[in-house]
């Protein structure tokens, strides 16, 4: 098979790092046993891991009591192998000080300028440094000498430096998948030059939109003596180039499209409609995260019914709120918000007749699901208080090919940059959303199709393909001068990083 990247590349040089990848492994009666995960991560990577036969390193759910358990390297997917999954093994402790702890409660809600909502701690840190070290460690070993690697989000920012240190002339290539907060918020975190640090290990550091990429380089050049050439996306740090980029993830519009005109897809989103019973169908899918904005979302509907009582019982929002972060009290406290949001709402304006106000769902949807419900939808509310990018926009863009929907969009998400065509919503202001989700059923036909002619553009134009061909592309050759350093085997490498971090 030809690689997606460049024809001359060698097809088994890929290495992609994770926190986790497309299988969760389980073990009963010593049988190992494969589970297909689904996330936006797996949709956007494995096509192109698959197309190089390449190999991917993550944890894959196992928990061990022993700190030196070794992960299995198997050939994926087992019924017919195009790549190797290399699994990282981590102690019940680890996971949670380094996963719940300082990922999750310390650069998640500070990458989001939640700052109220961080918690930091040294055992957090600790943990952290210690599985970032565990994934280079097994990523080095899994490579060969000319690998490109490409690792993936805030969970493993010490990881470039790291695998430096194992193969001083590699390509390495790091994806931001959240928001990357300006210098004053970065600050925050004790930590922060350590992050950076890391990160600078990498050949290329790209984030979803301009604004990211230019907090970042404002943050390195805080804490470093480094040149920095922002209109051209370059860092010299020393002799040593780092570019950095500013590349959204894209979606397969055609995978969506084909889906959306399946007789099956298609029966399945007359079926929602039905159920729900409104004339007017707005829709909600998120992870419940708090910086998703769901609770305003609600408060805005409310606020809608109040001032315009001709919609009750005829307006419906289904608000899918996808499982996450269980482990996590923040979670768990904005999960009964959103329960106690919902049940005030259809208290006040649900009068026993006509569409409840509210139609709430604590699930996950597969992929016929998750389009039906597109179909289904008059609007579609994509409205973070912070957001990355937001893949959910562009499905549901690239799912609706008849046009007839109307998109409204937080300007705090980074897919707004790109699709022009939506309403611009500020979630903090739900009398606005409120007017804004009026304007959108109320809108013409005409200027439903003139709109979603502009969102389908940047969706078509800047797909996966080209996410995946202009991350890697930049450096699939050297892009910098190599040092005379050789590179060292992983026992002499163990000895040299001990006291990197």
């Amino acid at each position: 098979m030809q690689s997606l990247l460049n024809p001359n590349m060698p097809v088994d040089n890929l290495v992609v790092v994770s926190n986790r990848g497309a299988y969760v492994l389980s073990e009963k009666n010593g049988q190992t046993t494969y589970t297909r995960a689904v996330s936006g991560l797996v949709s956007a990577v494995e096509p192109v891991l698959t197309s190089n036969y390449g190999t991917w390193v993550a944890w894959c759910g196992r928990l061990s009591n022993n700190a030196k358990s070794q992960g299995h390297r198997v050939a994926i997917p087992p019924e017919a192998p195009h790549y190797y999954l290399r699994e990282v093994v981590l102690t019940e402790s680890e996971y949670h000080a380094y996963y719940h702890g300082f990922a999750n409660s310390s650069l998640w809600p500070l990458a989001h300028q939640l700052i109220d909502k961080c918690i930091f701690k040294k055992e957090f840190w600790h943990a952290y440094r210690r599985v970032n070290y565990k994934f280079a460690q097994a990523t080095a070993e899994s490579a060969r000498e000319g690998a490109l690697f490409w690792i993936h989000d805030y969970h493993l920012t010490l990881a470039p430096q790291l695998l430096r240190r194992y193969y001083p002339r590699a390509r390495i290539a790091f994806f931001w998948h959240i928001p990357f907060p300006p210098p004053d918020v970065f600050q925050v975190l004790p930590w922060g030059r350590q992050i950076l640090h890391g990160l600078l290990g990498s050949d290329l550091v790209a984030f979803h939109t301009r604004s990211y990429m230019n907090n970042f380089l404002a943050c390195v050049q805080h804490y470093f003596q480094a040149t920095v050439n922002q209109e051209q996306g370059v860092i010299w740090l020393g002799k040593k180039k780092i570019m950095v980029r500013d590349l959204p993830v894209g979606v397969n519009w055609r995978r969506f499209e084909q889906l959306a005109a399946d007789p099956q897809v298609k029966h399945r989103a007359g079926q929602i409609r039905q159920a729900i019973g409104a004339d007017y169908l707005l829709l909600g899918i998120d992870r419940l995260d708090y910086t998703k904005g769901i609770p305003e979302r609600i408060k805005a509907l409310g606020i809608l019914l109040e001032k315009h009582p001709q919609y009750r019982g005829k307006i419906s929002l289904l608000q899918i709120a996808v499982p996450s972060r269980n482990g996590i009290a923040a979670y768990a406290n904005l999960k009964e918000e959103v329960e106690r949001a919902v049940g005030e709402t259809n208290g006040l304006y649900d009068h026993g007749y006509g569409a409840i106000p509210v139609r709430y769902l604590h699930c996950s949807l597969n992929e016929k699901e998750l389009v039906a419900h597109y179909l289904a939808a008059d609007v579609l509310l994509v409205t973070p208080l912070r957001d990355g990018l937001n893949l959910v926009a562009k499905e549901f863009v690239a799912s609706r090919t008849d046009g007839n929907c109307v998109l409204i969009l937080s300007p705090f998400a980074g897919a707004a940059d790109e699709l022009k065509g939506a309403l611009l919503a500020n979630p903090y202001d739900p009398d606005y959303l409120a007017v804004l989700i009026k304007k959108a059923l109320k809108m013409s036909t005409a200027e439903k199709q003139k709109r979603f002619k502009t969102l389908q553009h940047p969706v078509k134009s800047k797909d996966i393909r080209w996410w995946w061909q202009n991350n890697l592309k930049l450096i699939a050759t050297p892009q910098y001068k190599p040092t005379a350093e050789k590179s060292i085997l992983p026992a002499q490498a163990a000895t040299r990083i001990a006291n990197l971090y």
